[in-house]
C-alpha cells in the first residue's frame, strides 16, 4: 500500500510521455458537420395523442394503465417529441414492411441532403458509408439504399452495424477512426437511425411497457475527414474513443428485446438498468478520464484515494465518501445518453455534474425523447443552438446501450459554434419553466377509485376517448 502512491505517479508520467512523443497524423478524425432529423408537426406527440395510443392496448388491466399513466407522467418526455404514421393512424399493433421503410427513409435521406447541401463534401467524394440500427435490418441494407440514392462510387467501403443499441454512434465514430488509419485523405459518413414504426410492444409487461413510453422518431447523419487540409473547416477533432462491455448476467439482460410470456415482442428495460449503467461507466471512465484530463487533477486523486484507503482501514464510526475525479477540470461539456430521466439523475448523482451540466441531456429528452443511437447529436445540438461550444472546448459524449455497452468519446471544438440546427425553432423556450407534460390532467381520472369496478379489457374505448 506504501508503494501505491509513486508506482501509479510513474505510470501516469510515462503513459503522458508516450502520449505527448507519439502521435501520428493519420490518427486525426475531423467532424465536419451533423444533421438531426425533425419530424414534420403532423406527427408530433401530444400528451392527448400518447393518452388515445396507450388506451387502444386492449391487452392491459386496470392497475397496467395506472401503471402506464404514472410512467408518463414521471418520464421527463414532453408534448413535442415525434412518432411513426402508423401509430397516428391507429396501427401501432399491426405495421406493415412500408411502414419501416417509409419511417427509414424519411429520418435518413432528409438528414443527408442537409448535410451535403451544406458541406463542400459531393455524395461521390465518401469513402467510408457505416450505419447503425438495432431493430430493422432490411434488405438491401440501408447502406446500399444510400449509396444507390446518392450515387456514391463502387469503391466506397460500406459497414452495417446492427443489435449494439443506444451507443452505437459512439461504435460507429470509432470504426470510422480506424478505417481512416489505413485510408488516408479520406471522406467517412455516418448514418444513426432507429425505428420505431415496427417496435410498439402491444403485451402487459412492466418492465417491456417502457420501450413505448421512452422511444422516439429520430436519426442523425455525420460527416467525418483525416485529411489535413480540411482541417480548418472541421468544427471539432476527436480526441479519444473508450468502449467498455459487461457481460454479466444481470447486465446482458438489463436491455433486451425478447418475447413475453404471451408471445408478445418487446425491449424488456428491469430496474437494474441504471445501476448496470453507472456501473459501466465507472469501468469506463478509469480508461478514459487519464487521457483527457489535466496530470494535478489525477495526482490529487491519487493522493486522495490513497489517504482514503487509510481512513477506512483505520476503523470508526464515520467513513468519507471514496474521493472522485473532477471531470470539469479537463471536460466542459457533457453529451449523455438520454436512455430516462433515472439514466440521467444516475450520470448527475454519481459524478457530482451540476444542473449547468445535465440541462442539454434532460431537455433533450424533454423535446424528442429516446432517439437511441442519435440521440447524443440532438444534445450536442442543444448545446450548440445555446452557443456554449467555444473553440478549445472539450466535449464528452456517453453512449449507454443494450449487450452491456457503454461507449465514450472526447472531441475538441475546433471553432466557436452557434447553429441553431434541428432546435433553431424552440432553443429559445428552453429550459421551461416546468419540464413536465399534461399527461396527469388528461389522464387523471384512471386513478379515480371509482374505475376499481370497471373490466378495462371489455370496455368501449370510444367511452374512454371522450372524457
Amino acid at each position: 500500500m506504501e508503494m501505491f502512491p509513486a508506482a501509479a505517479i510513474i505510470s501516469l508520467l510515462l503513459y503522458l510521455l508516450y502520449k505527448f512523443l507519439y502521435r501520428k497524423s493519420d490518427q486525426n478524425c475531423y467532424l465536419l458537420g451533423y444533421q438531426c432529423y425533425k419530424a414534420p408537426d403532423e406527427l408530433k406527440a401530444s400528451a392527448g395523442t400518447s393518452a388515445k395510443i396507450a388506451l387502444r392496448n386492449k391487452n392491459l388491466g386496470l392497475e397496467e394503465y395506472r401503471f402506464l399513466v404514472r410512467t408518463m407522467i414521471r418520464s421527463g418526455i414532453g408534448e413535442e417529441t415525434y412518432i411513426p404514421r402508423n401509430f397516428l393512424e391507429g396501427r401501432e399493433a399491426s405495421p406493415t414492411l412500408q411502414d419501416s421503410l417509409d419511417e427509414m427513409t424519411d429520418a435518413t435521406f432528409s438528414n443527408l441532403d442537409a448535410l451535403f447541401a451544406t458541406s463542400a463534401v459531393r455524395p461521390c467524394q465518401i469513402d467510408i458509408l457505416v450505419t447503425t440500427g438495432s431493430l430493422f435490418a432490411p434488405v438491401p441494407s440501408l447502406s446500399s439504399r444510400i449509396v444507390h440514392r446518392y450515387k456514391m462510387r463502387e469503391g466506397i467501403k460500406c459497414f452495417s452495424l446492427t443489435g449494439m443499441g443506444c451507443s452505437s454512434s459512439v461504435i460507429a465514430v470509432d470504426l470510422v477512426r480506424h478505417t481512416f488509419r489505413t485510408r488516408p485523405n479520406s471522406f467517412a459518413v455516418v448514418v444513426a437511425v432507429e425505428l420505431t414504426a415496427p417496435n410498439w410492444y402491444t403485451g402487459q409487461d412492466r418492465s417491456m411497457m417502457l420501450s413505448n413510453v421512452l422511444f422516439r422518431a429520430g436519426g442523425s447523419s455525420l460527416l467525418l475527414t483525416n485529411h489535413p487540409s480540411w482541417k480548418d473547416r472541421a468544427i471539432m477533432k476527436l480526441e479519444a474513443v473508450v468502449r467498455n462491455h459487461v457481460s454479466t448476467d444481470e447486465a446482458y439482460e438489463c436491455a433486451i428485446h425478447v418475447e413475453d410470456e404471451q408471445g408478445y415482442p418487446g425491449a424488456r428495460l428491469t430496474k437494474s438498468l441504471p445501476t448496470v449503467a453507472m456501473r459501466a461507466l465507472e469501468g469506463n471512465l478509469r480508461v478514459l478520464l487519464p487521457k483527457v484530463l489535466p496530470l494535478w487533477e489525477i495526482l490529487r486523486f491519487v493522493v486522495a484515494s490513497y489517504r482514503w484507503r487509510i481512513v477506512k482501514g483505520g476503523g470508526g464510526d464515520s467513513k468519507p465518501p471514496p474521493p472522485v475525479m473532477n471531470m470539469r477540470t479537463g471536460i466542459q461539456h457533457f453529451c449523455l445518453h438520454t436512455g430516462g430521466r433515472a439514466v440521467i439523475d444516475g450520470f448527475e448523482k454519481s459524478f457530482g455534474l451540476r444542473e449547468y451540466d445535465m440541462e442539454p441531456s434532460r431537455m433533450t429528452l424533454h423535446r424528442f425523447g429516446n432517439t437511441s443511437c442519435s440521440s447524443l447529436w440532438y444534445v450536442l445540438g442543444y448545446m450548440e443552438a445555446k452557443k456554449r461550444l467555444k473553440r478549445g472546448d472539450s466535449v464528452m459524449m456517453v453512449g449507454l446501450g443494450a449487450g452491456f455497452l457503454c461507449n465514450t468519446c472526447v472531441w475538441t471544438v475546433m471553432r466557436d459554434l452557434e447553429d441553431g440546427n434541428v432546435w433553431a425553432d424552440c432553443v429559445d423556450r428552453y429550459p421551461p419553466p416546468t419540464a413536465g407534460n399534461r399527461t396527469g390532467e388528461i389522464l387523471g381520472w384512471i386513478f379515480d377509485d371509482c374505475m376499481s369496478f370497471i373490466n378495462f379489457k371489455d370496455y368501449d374505448r370510444a367511452v374512454l376517448f371522450s372524457r
